[in-house]
């Protein structure tokens, strides 16, 4: 039991100290089959720099996009979707916030409030965009892997299935699967590793922005 305990910690160690910065392209996409016959998809896409210690991700937005609470006359409201976040783990605790570029303002999160911004407090989570220890649990698959250094784990459980293409170099998923066998949902995400690192941090560039609380904003 010793001798378990121990490869596991030692594979946890392996797994954290590997992990390399990365600029990355996240391509999100799900399709449901209503039992009405109705298909329903929806797609969209993330842009993400992951450094020690912070994860900063940016949707990306259509060019005819308006933040509302831009427009004159509007009220100010906290839509933390079309806003930068920027997640940090700092002294073995996780925080989150929203940078809001046009106002220039800095959003601070509670944790009593991680569940209204879609965040489920994990910084292995936000860093590695999976479980990292779930993943370990998942066997290695036979399926054929494009990318070198790269190959799938696989889990099912009844008629559910999970995927995961994993970069080992790198630290990453190229390819998160999930869904039902019956072909009734799907969830996909495409992970693209962008060439060269932003040097310009935008994380570092907030002196100046106004400190704001979740409560600010709630009517």
């Amino acid at each position: 039991m010793k001798k378990l305990l121990l490869f596991a910690a030692t594979l946890s160690v392996a797994f954290c100290a590997s992990a390399t910065d990365l600029d990355l392209k996240i391509a999100y996409y799900s399709k449901v089959v209503t039992p009405e016959g109705v298909t329903r998809e929806a797609r969209y896409e993330d842009n993400m720099l992951r450094r020690a210690g912070h994860v900063w991700t940016m949707r990306v937005l259509p060019a005819h996009a308006a933040h509302e609470d831009h427009q004159p006359g509007a009220h100010q409201h906290f839509n933390h979707v079309v806003l930068a976040r920027h997640v940090v783990q700092e002294g073995g605790k996780t925080r989150i916030q929203f940078i809001d570029t046009h106002d220039r303002q800095v959003v601070s999160i509670p944790p009593a409030e991680f569940g209204n911004v879609s965040f489920d407090g994990s910084w292995d989570h936000a860093y590695y965009l999976l479980d990292s220890k779930r993943l370990q649990t998942m066997k290695l698959s036979a399926r054929a892997s494009s990318v070198a250094g790269a190959r799938w784990r696989e889990r099912e459980d009844k008629s559910l299935f999970e995927r995961v293409l994993w970069d080992e170099q790198r630290q990453i998923p190229l390819m998160i699967e999930s869904g039902d066998k019956a072909g009734t949902f799907i969830n996909r995400v495409e992970i693209a590793v962008q060439p060269g690192l932003t040097r310009d941090l935008p994380w570092q560039k907030l002196k100046g922005y106004a400190q704001k609380e979740y409560s600010d904003f709630l009517d």
